[in-house]
Parts: structure tokens; C-alpha cells; sequence
């Protein structure tokens, strides 16, 4: 049964006519139109699908859209835009930490949170903040020299 929910998504609240039972990935990507969350293996296994929610990063394939009605909602699509892009997303970019880039959604996700505790996270809190996300092209190094990256910049001043 379709109902009306409110979401605030990036920053704007939006409504949207959907079953409450939905997972919250499908109606970014089906009704919102936003594509940077991505089903990988519907399990909670791969982190492909990772959003933010309050600042934390959660599992939007099995999370059900009703559970977050109240919630700050934020995918790629709000950490930064071409014009002013966030840190984690520069770093990536200059670090080159990406091949087929399935994974890099998810990663940006688990990053920002990270760098939004603390601007310097030591080599162990960046792969235990990252341990949710799979990549099988293994950029895995690159991934972590990109938060390292990130975190200077966010220390310079870079604004997130």
C-alpha cells in the first residue's frame, strides 16, 4: 500500500508517494532520481549502497524508507557538486582510487563520516571506517592514501 513521506534528502525535504515497507535505496534511485547509491548484493555485505543517515553511514538496500522519514538523509549527490566538490571526492580524484568506481559511492559515504569526527584519523581509523565497503578491483591502498589526502586538506581548510 503506497503512502505520501516526507524525506529530507541532501538537504530538502521531499515528498514521496511510495510503499513504507520500500527499501530506501530503491526510492532514491527510483523516485528522487539519485543514482550515486548503488544495489550490490542486497545483503549489507558490500557497502555499495551506503548513505548517510544523521551523519551516519547505513545500509539503504534493506533499510525500509519509512525508518528514516525523520531523518537527515545524505548520498554522494549532497557531500559536493562539481563546482565545489568535498575533499574525499577531490582526494579520490588526485590518488586515482578508482577503476570501475562500483565501490566509490559507499567509500565517500564511510570517508565523510570519518572526516566529520575527526581530521585526523590514524591509518587504523580509516581501514576500520572503510572495513564496510568492498572493493574487488583492489584500490584499496589508493582508497586509504585518498582519506590521508582528504583529512590534510579538511585540516588546511579545504571546506567540507
Amino acid at each position: 500500500m503506497r503512502s505520501s513521506l516526507r524525506l529530507n534528502v541532501n538537504g530538502v525535504v521531499r515528498e514521496v508517494e511510495t510503499d513504507p515497507d520500500a527499501p530506501l535505496l530503491a526510492v532514491l534511485r527510483n523516485e528522487l532520481d539519485l543514482k550515486s547509491a548503488r544495489f550490490g548484493c542486497g545483503h549489507e555485505r558490500c557497502g555499495a549502497c551506503m548513505v548517510l543517515l544523521d551523519g551516519i553511514p547505513v545500509y539503504s538496500c534493506t533499510l525500509p524508507v519509512s525508518a528514516v522519514r525523520d531523518g537527515a538523509i545524505t548520498t554522494v549527490e549532497g557531500l559536493g557538486d562539481e563546482a565545489a566538490p568535498h575533499p574525499i571526492q577531490m582526494a579520490l580524484i588526485e590518488e586515482q582510487a578508482g577503476q570501475c568506481g562500483y565501490c566509490l559511492s559507499g567509500i565517500q559515504i564511510s570517508a565523510a563520516a570519518l572526516l566529520a569526527r575527526t581530521t585526523s584519523p590514524s591509518h587504523d581509523e580509516i581501514k576500520t571506517a572503510l572495513e564496510p565497503n568492498l572493493c574487488r578491483c583492489g584500490v584499496h591502498l589508493r582508497v586509504i592514501r585518498a582519506v590521508e589526502r582528504a583529512a590534510t586538506m579538511l585540516r588546511e581548510g579545504v571546506p567540507a
